[in-house]
């Protein structure tokens, strides 16, 4: 059957034997819902979004502490409030800049379509069309609904949907996808599925799904909010009730001595600090040309231990060029040869990247008319047309047109080429039922290839190096891709399968051994990336093309070409604006960054929460000494806490976080961090302990008291600084000694404000000789937890 242009006779079916719908048959469908008129909002919701960061338990908690400060009118203490406004805040903008990307999400053109009603042709949009329907398709134009051919041949273009670079014939009785191309011919189709039966609809409703935040850090923070907020109302009521019943302190006063204790427990610091962190991280690499479009994939990144990767744009630069050809006859010399590809090239519709590629190198004036023109088709795996003077021109896979081995095509097909041979036939075709004249003689062999990115080979290597397990997802040819990972410096090249002879049952049980994965559907590629999640690695997934598009919303973290379709970018986590694979080192470098930095400081942020909920129990079990004097109410007041974070939580991390760290992340954040704060905190317990009763011994007064605790806690906050700080260096001990003047200089000038005075000649040598004591013993509990760190890794 041959192919012919759109003024030409259609084969087969004639056009006026084709019955298309009458306007009732419209309206009965109509009436019915079977119309092309869809649209879905599946993603997440604007109230939805505002819900999650707004009502929140952590940030409920911090809400009533707050409360309770205004109604007493202790403003100067409610300064902590800003920290949870501007968390709350930036998490909203962050997850509705994600859910608009998604919403924009579109696999479909808007352009007009004929079809066939009461006999006469119109021109409708798709989302007109109702079921039934009979429509016409040409060259170029997007299949606008599934459809079964009626009459007609043409050639699909279906790697928008499927990945599959190759045209695919379509012949009467064939269906054809919504979302597709005609790369060529002409033909009647009849709807078949309409609405969110179609397969476009179906993969956008897939992939329009907002991912929810992936932030081990601020999980991590969730699980002490949720303990806390377990014990937090009983701890409450009972300090207050104890200051004041017991003690007999004013309402005020009770309500900001608890209100500290509470507040303490909520790590505030670290929730603000990731944030600014991730921010930075976003501005930092936007100056390199990557548009990082959700904040936290940044985190996310940095733990990937399982990277997928398509072959196309990513591993190669997704430009087809022809390497060489090689004259296989005297009589056909160059100059001729590109006669002959110039003048097949002008009359072919062909549109798939390898014709491109031809294209492209063979654009002079077509010396020859052709008629009877094939396309190239991936079942035929040839294309052929008649060319006046020569005969029948054949252009496609040697194997399929030659009955023996050409030695210029074998040797490069081992250097991982696509090949094609240029062959001529004096004898006519059989048209009809397409087969190949007996004799068909090869004039030439074209080796096309897809260049390699430059730098890919050291991109992968340090990808192994770092620990990163790398994978090639691909809907190509699994020996081509194969070939081209070889090039590529890819380690496990050789280990490869063909998805396209597995069921879902086999894919799920090689995925983990298998490196290289060919002939991969959309939703194979989904599934390749929920085993390997399930099998509890971090993945990241980079694709460029629509076919990736569910496999790019599964993984933990979705890379994306600039240069690729629209719709990867919409929904992607990071966009390289430079379509460049070798941009993702510094990604993780960026990303390794944040959270080992992050996880440097956290201890210094647990301190606080852990000597709170230790001092909050010895205050509540206070009580039980039956003596008022020695009840012991909460020692600090949110502003004293306030001021020392300025200085121990607040500048020195801010500043460390920006520092280069790209050494690989470890595993059980919060498990590491509350383990290297506890002994600070313990140390806390310990003076707060100790200055009450000593000072209660000798006769303190309850301001020297808080002035010595008030230095005391500043200072075992600093003894933390500086282990985030080694191995020292000049501006590191600049940083050190600028937070050190800044926290006395607001002890000294802003006593009022903080309800507290100077060290005197009798609370002096007891906080210098606490201090000496406190130094040498985290010296000793530092040495000997690095110690166990290092043991345990071996």
């Amino acid at each position: 059957m041959a192919i012919f242009r759109k003024t030409d006779k259609i084969v087969g079916m004639d056009k006026k034997e084709l019955q298309g719908l009458t306007s009732s048959d419209v309206k009965e469908r109509l009436a019915q819902g079977l119309s092309n008129n869809f649209s879905t909002d599946t993603s997440t919701s604007t109230w939805q979004i505002i819900k999650r960061n707004v009502f929140t338990l952590f940030n409920a908690l911090n809400f009533a502490i707050a409360l309770a400060l205004a109604s007493v009118q202790a403003w100067s203490n409610m300064v902590f409030f800003a920290v949870i406004c501007f968390n709350a805040f930036s998490g909203i903008v962050t997850e509705l800049r994600a859910k608009h990307m998604v919403d924009k999400l579109n696999l479909m053109t808007k352009e007009k379509v004929t079809v066939l009603r009461d006999e006469k042709e119109q021109l409708i949009n798709p989302e007109d069309l109702v079921l039934d329907d009979v429509f016409e398709l040409s060259a170029g134009e997007q299949i606008p609904s599934d459809a079964l051919i009626l009459t007609g041949f043409a050639e699909a273009n279906e790697a928008m949907l499927t990945g599959e670079s190759d045209l695919v014939k379509k012949s009467e009785g064939d269906q054809i996808l919504s979302g597709s191309f005609l790369a060529s011919g002409h033909v009647w189709a009849k709807v078949i599925h309409v609405g969110a039966n179609n397969y476009a609809a179906k993969l956008m409703m897939e992939a329009k799904t907002v991912k929810p935040i992936n932030s081990q850090i601020m999980k991590s923070l969730e699980k002490i909010a949720g303990f806390t907020g377990k014990i937090i109302i009983p701890f409450g009521i009972a300090l207050f009730l104890e200051a004041l019943l017991i003690k007999a302190l004013p309402v005020k006063d009770s309500v900001v001595n608890s209100s500290t204790a509470l507040l303490g427990m909520l790590p505030k610091g670290i929730a603000l600090l990731t944030i600014t962190s991730l921010l930075t991280a976003v501005i930092k690499l936007g100056m390199r040309k990557v548009l990082v479009q959700e904040m936290y994939s940044v985190e996310t990144l940095a733990r990937v231990d399982m990277l997928c990767l398509d072959k196309t744009g990513t591993i190669t630069q997704g430009k087809m060029q022809v390497e060489e050809v090689i004259s296989l006859s005297p009589e056909y010399p160059e100059e001729r040869i590109s006669a002959i590809l110039s003048s097949y090239m002008a009359r072919s519709d062909d549109n798939n990247p390898t014709s491109q590629a031809i294209r492209k190198k063979f654009n002079q004036t077509a010396s020859y008319t052709a008629d009877h023109i094939i396309p190239f088709s991936s079942d035929r795996k040839w294309g052929a047309m008649e060319m006046a003077g020569i005969g029948t021109v054949f252009l496609g896979a040697p194997e399929m047109l030659l009955n023996e081995e050409l030695d210029a095509a074998h040797a490069a097909q081992m250097r991982g080429s696509r090949v094609l041979t240029l062959a001529l036939s004096t004898e006519k075709m059989d048209y009809q039922n397409m087969v190949l004249p007996q004799q068909i003689i090869p004039i030439a062999v074209l080796e096309i290839t897809d260049p390699i990115r430059d730098g890919v080979e050291d991109t992968l290597e340090y990808l192994r190096s770092q620990d990163v397990q790398l994978k090639i997802i691909s809907g190509d040819n699994p020996v081509t891709v194969s070939n081209i990972a070889q090039k590529a410096g890819f380690s496990n090249y050789q280990s490869y399968v063909d998805c396209s002879k597995v069921l879902d049952e086999e894919l799920v049980a090689m995925a983990e051994e298998t490196a290289i994965f060919g002939r991969v559907s959309p939703h194979q590629k989904r599934l390749i990336i929920q085993t390997l999640k399930q099998a509890g690695h971090t993945t990241a997934m980079t694709g460029d093309g629509v076919n990736d598009i569910l496999a790019l919303r599964e993984a933990d973290c979705s890379i994306v070409m600039a240069e690729g379709d629209p719709a990867t970018r919409q929904i992607a986590n990071l966009v390289l604006l430079n379509s460049d694979f070798n941009d993702v080192p510094e990604i993780l470098f960026e990303g390794r960054r944040v959270v080992n930095n992050i996880a440097r400081i956290a201890p210094i942020f647990f301190i606080k929460t852990i000597y709170s909920f230790l001092l909050a129990i010895i205050c509540i079990s206070s009580i039980l000494l039956g003596n008022p004097e020695w009840l012991l109410v909460f020692p600090f007041i949110p502003v004293q806490i306030t001021m020392i974070d300025q200085f121990v939580e607040g500048f020195p991390p801010f500043v460390l976080t920006f520092e280069r760290n790209i050494s690989p992340v470890e595993p059980k954040f919060l498990k590491k961090s509350i383990f290297k704060a506890l002994p600070s905190g313990l140390m806390v317990v310990f003076s707060v302990l100790f200055v009450k009763i000593f000072g209660n011994i000798v006769g303190w007064s309850e301001l020297e008291e808080s002035t010595l605790l008030y230095y005391l806690l500043g200072s075992i906050g600093f003894l933390s600084v500086v282990r985030a700080c080694l191995p020292l260096n000049p501006w590191r001990i600049g940083l050190i000694l600028w937070s050190v003047l800044g926290f006395l200089g607001s002890a000294i000038f802003l006593q009022k404000l903080l309800e507290i005075a100077t060290l005197t000649s009798q609370t002096l040598p007891v906080y210098a000789l606490l201090m000496v004591i406190f130094t040498i013993l985290f010296i000793g509990i530092n040495h000997w937890q690095m110690t166990k760190e290092k043991s345990s890794l071996k």
